[in-house]
């Protein structure tokens, strides 16, 4: 039944459904976690990389997590091309906000204006859905620290504390169970790397099969957005113990 209805975006099938953007979403599903936390004091954004090969060159880049501007940056999970056409829409329409009002623009704006061109590729002949789904942390003089996730098909809401990508199940039921309200920045950073550590497929963990950055308040005041580095990430996982979470993950399953 489906097969009649999937030919377009802009086909319902009887049930109401679109197929195209479910199909988006099952792909997004399959791609390396993304996680986000917000803390009182920021918010922490994590990500699992999937290498497709021992021989592939590390990249020197980020392959999950981008930042958008000085009080923006996103996590992304699912097709990457399609990711870094958004991420440079995004780009331009925060520069252009600043250019135009001489201020930095409110994140929900931003989030909205993405959420407005992926609903568009979800309307009009000729065109497929962008086959992935964004974690946006940000702050702003209006509401402080915000986490937000868009879909395919454009919707977006605010969280405390989501995931997207693989095994979001496991990850949002440990995320009910241990997330605090009003928790610190170095709780949410445990938290992601116990999530992270419990929920992956991989038997073992290490800096080049994560990413970690945060947005954060310095001591003037200024928001800072501070990606990992390979040595730092080593470090985090030293702290929380990973090789422990690792051993009782494997004792309960």
């Amino acid at each position: 039944m489906a097969r009649r209805y999937d030919g377009r975006t802009t086909i319902f099938s009887p049930e109401g459904r679109l197929y195209q953007v479910e199909y988006a979403m099952e792909a997004i599903s399959h791609a390396g976690m993304a996680i986000g936390i917000l803390s009182k004091e920021g918010i922490v954004l994590a990500a699992e990389k999937k290498t497709a090969s021992a021989l592939l060159e590390p990249s020197k880049t980020p392959e999950k997590l981008y930042k958008l501007n000085n009080y923006m940056a996103v996590a992304v999970a699912g097709l990457t091309a399609d990711a870094n056409t958004l991420i440079d829409y995004c780009r331009n329409q925060a520069h252009s906000y600043t250019l135009s009002y001489n201020e930095p623009i409110p994140c929900e704006q931003l989030v909205q204006r993405m959420c407005d061109l992926k609903q568009g590729y979800t309307q009009y002949g000729g065109l497929r859905p962008f086959g992935v789904s964004f974690l946006y942390a940000g702050h702003d003089e209006h509401y402080g620290f915000q986490l937000y996730h868009s879909d395919p098909s454009g919707n977006y809401s605010g969280w405390k504390a989501t995931c997207i990508g693989a095994n979001t199940t496991n990850a949002t039921a440990l995320l009910k169970q241990d997330y605090v309200e009003n928790c610190t920045l170095a709780e949410a950073i445990s938290l992601a790397v116990k999530v992270l550590a419990k929920t992956m497929d991989s038997a073992s963990i290490g800096a080049d099969k994560l990413e970690f950055a945060t947005i954060s308040a310095d001591a003037s005041g200024k928001i800072v957005y501070k990606p990992y580095s390979r040595a730092d990430i080593e470090k985090l996982l030293v702290s929380e113990d990973v090789k422990k979470i690792l051993e009782d993950k494997e004792k309960d399953a």
